[in-house]
């Protein structure tokens, strides 16, 4: 039996972990654990992404929007639009690309 890759534990910002779980050339799964307070940073890519809250809360801003969401909530963010977010309870966003982020890899 094969055995799945494993990838390494980073961090991004203060607060931050982010674990790639896994990944194709076309899609890709992250994990994203924040500590209470810390912050995804204002940022732009071309991927689409698809954000879900797996716990805690979260004040997530798109495209000059903000949007709280609790846990079960989910958001998607279309490519090239400035997004970011705000930790307000500790918790972990599982986020999907499309295509992969070959930057996390």
């Amino acid at each position: 039996m094969q055995q799945l890759p494993t990838f390494s534990t980073v961090s991004p910002d203060d607060g931050v972990e982010r674990t790639v779980l896994s990944e194709a050339p076309e899609l890709m799964v992250v994990s994203f654990r924040f500590k209470t307070g810390a912050e995804g940073k204002l940022h732009s890519h071309p991927h689409v992404q698809s954000t879900y809250v797996a716990s805690g809360s979260f004040r997530f801003y798109r495209d000059g929007e903000a949007y709280d969401l609790q846990k079960g909530d989910s958001l998607v963010v279309p490519g090239h639009i400035e997004h970011g977010c705000l930790c307000l309870e500790e918790g972990e966003l599982i986020d999907c690309f499309t295509p992969r982020r070959d930057d996390f890899l």
